[in-house]
């Protein structure tokens, strides 16, 4: 029994352009339920929905599509576009009595008085996830459902679908392709799992891309797996060498810390040496021999140089800042007045400028410091 396929339709509103072209209105699909043969023979009944002909995507997928003379063997690319494009759809998909309406100019002059001498079919080729799933439309049952159609292109045919219909389905898409019930076509030999079909050389050209393509994929990702794990070695790598520079870098920052330590420890106890050196030096010829400078703090023996100018001098509750201007004034006046705490004159008992031993002994610490 021959089946009906409803995604035909008849031309019946066309007209000639002043060009010679021919522009052409008509239906191009419709909801239902239609009978798909499967490899092995058997039919199963696949569900075009009004949600799915009639979405955004479904009839967008319908403009700018091309026009073709029967169905070709393969999709419709730019690469074949000139062997196979007849004309072209207008933008003017849309919904009307519950079927998808779109213009068409036929472009090719063979193909027009083909269809003024009476070859007015319409027939879509289009690309659509099949489903498993199971419902009624219309009180139709069906077993699947064509989800996510996108048109290819729009074949004009002697005639409707006699016979089987010849699909290719992955788990992603389902191409449909017409064939002629007469024999059009030579079939080929395929093999699935191990077990040998007869089918239309579009359809093998078809499954043999998508295994292409399916292998392209898994050598891409098997590529960039290999590229993210030397990526990741790499980086280890790197991040190994960074962390030991960076502990590198520590240690010797610690060191210079200890040397720069070490280094001011020894410059603050040499300018101390010295500071004490130039006091018992400036203080001595003041205090005489006698005075015992062991163990004595720097305030101690400024203390026991201001002393010598004042017996009853006590440092007791003063301050630093007091006893330092104290001993500076102090010393700055023996330097002016040449006094000694040597002999019967000294800066305690008279007056050094009148003493003529003390005047001597002042030349003699002159002519030795000069």
């Amino acid at each position: 029994m021959k089946l009906q396929r409803y995604d035909k339709s008849l031309i019946y509103d066309y007209a000639e352009t002043p060009e010679g072209y021919l522009t052409v209105r008509v239906p191009i699909t419709r909801p239902g339920v239609f009978p798909y043969a499967r490899q092995d023979g058997t039919v199963q009944m696949e569900a075009k929905l009004p949600d799915e002909i009639f979405s955004d995507r479904t009839m967008h997928s319908a403009r700018s599509k091309p026009i073709t003379d029967e169905h070709p063997n393969e999709p419709v690319t730019l690469d074949n576009y000139q062997t196979y494009a007849k004309g072209m759809s207008h933008t003017d998909a849309h919904v009307e009595d519950l079927k998808l309406y779109v213009t068409m100019t036929i472009t090719d002059k063979n193909l027009i008085q083909k269809v003024y001498d009476g070859k007015r079919e319409i027939s879509i080729g289009f690309m659509s996830d099949v489903v498993a799933e199971a419902g009624t439309y219309n009180g139709q049952p069906y077993e699947y459902v064509q989800r996510n159609i996108e048109i290819n292109h729009i074949a004009i045919v002697d005639q409707g679908r006699a016979g089987p219909e010849v699909a290719i389905r992955s788990d992603s898409d389902a191409w449909q392709i017409d064939s002629d019930d007469k024999g059009g076509t030579t079939l080929v030999k395929y093999k699935i799992n191990g077990k040998e079909y007869e089918i239309d050389p579009a359809v093998k050209a078809h499954i043999e891309s998508l295994a292409a393509s399916k292998e392209d994929e898994e050598e891409e990702e098997e590529d960039k797996s290999k590229n993210n794990k030397n990526k990741a070695d790499t980086l280890d790598v790197l991040q190994g060498r960074f962390d030991a520079l960076e502990v590198k870098l520590l240690n010797t920052q610690q060191e210079l810390a200890k040397e720069k330590a070490k280094r001011v420890s020894e410059d603050e106890l040499e300018k101390k040496v010295e500071e004490r050196v130039q006091l018992i030096s400036s203080t001595k010829p003041l205090l005489g021999d006698s005075f015992d400078f062991t163990g004595k703090t720097e305030r101690e023996i400024k203390e026991a140089v201001i002393a010598t100018t004042k017996q009853d001098f006590k440092g007791d509750g003063k301050s630093d800042d007091y006893i330092n201007a104290f001993f500076d004034a102090t010393i700055e006046q023996v330097s002016s007045l040449g006094f000694s705490s040597t002999g019967a004159n000294s800066i305690i008992t008279g007056d050094s400028r009148k003493n003529t031993d003390v005047n001597a002994m002042r030349e003699q610490r002159l002519n030795m410091r000069s």
